[in-house]
């Protein structure tokens, strides 16, 4: 089932989060349960997961960022897209990926964009397969010292 992720979600979101960034700071839990209460209380970021067998096995972050540009409107952002190590090659990611976007289009997005890591080469063939194309824009970024 794909659909966007409610608060009891949480432990299952960060359990597909470890996956993807291993490194990261384990957040205390009630600090974790308040920033995932706003995040999920927040209109403009949506979370959509997919679960199979009562369990989370794939994510990705929407972000609806309103603008003056394209006739005022929106444009989306996706990031942290992630499937379990035991759920992948089920088409998971495009699945959810698929789901944010009619999500994005039913808001009146301009665009979507996504951004991967410059070497993740199957993720981008993913990207590329539900229709995100490389060479149109170039991103960059940055990250504090």
């Amino acid at each position: 089932m794909i659909r966007l992720a409610a608060k009891e979600d949480l432990a299952g979101v960060l359990a597909l989060y470890k996956e993807l960034r291993p490194h990261d700071v384990e957040l205390e839990a009630q600090f974790a349960k308040a920033k995932w209460g706003e995040l999920i209380d927040d209109p403009s970021m949506l979370v959509v997961v997919a679960e199979c067998d009562g369990e989370l096995a794939s994510t990705c972050a929407l972000g609806l960022n309103r603008s003056i540009a394209n006739g005022a409107r929106p444009f989306g952002i996706i990031e942290h897209v992630v499937t379990s190590q035991s759920f992948r090659k089920k088409g998971l990611s495009r699945k959810v990926l698929a789901y944010a976007l009619e999500i994005a289009w039913q808001h009146d997005c301009a665009k979507v964009m996504v951004l991967s890591g410059e070497t993740l080469t199957s993720a981008h063939r993913v990207y590329e397969s539900v229709g995100f194309k490389s060479g149109v824009e170039k991103g960059f970024v940055i990250k504090p010292t």
